[in-house]
């Protein structure tokens, strides 16, 4: 092991799927104790970049040195091997085994060498959970943990690796700011300890907090790597897009003072946790919905959506009552619902993207029983070129896109329809800065077609950029009511947390 060398080089890394150069010659280093940021556009490479070291994917072209020495990632159990712990974008759990089997799974304590000693390794991850800080559900299966639970999961699972580098893919995008600066203490304290780390957000404004190099990917290339003083935000973006972005959020049309009621939800509640819920959007109007994880903001838009069942209440769209059976009955009556986990909810990830852009609409394409083909390849390429969906064609099948580009085939599903009423949860997820600027443009063209939004956002900006009006929700239950003029930062938080009543 060589001192000087530092402990990850890859340099000259090329790689190409069908119809895409994802990475074309990308040089990118890590030193021992390092946070090295990793940034760009969705599209440009960092994902790939990491499954390649991950042993996901093989490059085609390329070098990769480990302390100084060429080493060859055929697996992901020789990165592992190597001393690697990788926390992807989108969870890799198993969704019917617990907390404890996920984090130990490979890895279980026995007894003898083939029994599993269960109290062993209930104390390992015990200790590993007290060491992040949080407290975890032993006693249900990882599909039923929230967003937030299964990340720390994931978290988890590479503390009691022990790795030398742990990749962390867009590990606060749905945590909260304690959840965030818990992380962060973490993150500090392994550094301390010789551990590096290579971390990709979108969230441009944390990265210097955490970070001790930058480096910018665009379009599958190297574009620059510096320490994080050296590069200022207004800089990152500029790298990333190859321009300046003169404002993040755009003007909101104003709400006409006659615009007619779009959506009317009385006394809603559900088994999953709202309860009496009250609120009306008007036509050009977005309400946004803010609260802490688990506050019940995405069990209300599933609720209206018909995503899970409302177990009383009523939901009028453009003052016609709808009686929610399901999804096919809001989809009907005009509801849309851009959901918070695309590749889980509103995705089929091994369609193409013309399938999955027609799949809620399919009898409007359906003749005698035959699909029209050409029909849904004319709307579908309407979309690709209205959304500036990056793909070869829309035979394309959508697990090859990017997570951004994966966000727009969802929001062309609902274009298509003759919705009413958009529920945009966590809208920007794991989405670049420059997709982020083009999915409020069209937000803000949905407003001036007379749609009603609501939002859900874990983004405090993006709440308070993007809202007419804010309904803060805890345990369940809308807490306040702010309008746009009067909503603050500390306002929020303090109804949210329950500071404030």
């Amino acid at each position: 092991m060589s001192e000087t060398a530092p402990l990850l080089r890859m340099e000259g890394i090329v790689k190409t799927f069908p119809g895409v150069r994802a990475l074309d010659g990308v040089t990118f280093e890590v030193e021992r104790g390092e946070v090295h940021a990793l940034v760009g556009e969705n599209g440009a490479g960092k994902s790939t970049l990491m499954k390649i070291l991950a042993g996901a994917e093989r490059a085609d072209s390329g070098t990769i040195a480990v302390d100084g020495k060429p080493v060859t990632i055929d697996g992901p159990r020789a990165a592992e091997n190597l001393g690697f712990g990788m926390i992807y974008q989108e969870f890799n759990l198993v969704p019917d085994l617990g907390v404890v089997q996920n984090i130990l799974l490979g890895h279980e304590p026995t007894t003898r060498g083939i029994f599993l000693d269960a109290p062993a390794a209930e104390c390992a991850v015990t200790a590993a959970l007290t060491e992040l800080g949080i407290g975890l559900p032993f006693d249900r299966p990882a599909r039923r943990l929230s967003v937030a639970q299964q990340q720390m999961t994931e978290i988890a699972k590479s503390l009691v690796r022990k790795a030398r580098l742990i990749v962390m893919d867009e590990p606060t995008a749905a945590l909260t700011e304690r959840e965030i600066e818990a992380l962060f203490a973490l993150i500090r304290k392994l550094k301390a300890q010789g551990v590096a780390f290579v971390y990709i957000s979108h969230r441009l404004e944390e990265v210097p907090r955490i970070a001790d190099r930058i480096t910018v990917l665009r379009d599958g290339r190297t574009i620059a790597t510096k320490p994080a003083p050296e590069m200022p935000q207004d800089e990152m973006i500029r790298l990333m897009v190859g321009r300046a972005l003169d404002t993040h959020f755009p003007e909101l049309p104003a709400v006409a003072p006659d615009a007619p009621v779009m959506l009317r939800v009385h006394a809603l509640s559900a088994s999953t946790g709202p309860s009496g819920i009250d609120f009306e959007v008007r036509a050009g109007e977005v309400v946004g919905l803010a609260g802490l994880v688990g506050a019940g903001r995405t069990e209300i838009v599933r609720a209206i959506a018909g995503a899970d069942m409302p177990s009383g209440g009523e939901v009028d769209v453009a003052g016609k009552r709808v009686v929610v059976r399901g999804p096919h009955s809001a989809i009907e009556a005009g509801i849309a619902l851009i959901t918070e986990d695309r590749k889980a909810q509103g995705l089929v990830l091994g369609m193409t993207v013309r399938e999955n852009v027609t799949l809620a609409h399919l009898a409007a394409y359906t003749h005698r029983f035959f699909v029209d083909r050409a029909a849904e390849t004319k709307i579908t390429a309407r979309e690709i070129g209205e959304l500036s969906i990056r793909t070869p064609s829309p035979e394309q099948i959508v697990r090859n896109l990017s997570g951004g580009n994966q966000q727009k085939v969802v929001l062309a599903k609902w274009l298509i329809g003759e919705a009413k009423v958009f529920l945009f949860d966590e809208p920007t997820r794991g989405i670049d800065i420059g997709a982020k600027a083009e999915i409020y443009g069209l937000m803000v063209e949905l407003l001036r077609r007379g749609a009603a939004i609501v939002m859900v956002s874990s983004e405090l900006p993006e709440v308070l950029g993007m809202s007419d009006r804010i309904l803060v929700i805890r345990d369940g239950r809308i807490a306040a009511e702010f309008s746009r003029t009067e909503a603050t930062p500390d306002k929020i938080i303090s109804v949210a947390t329950g500071v404030a009543a």
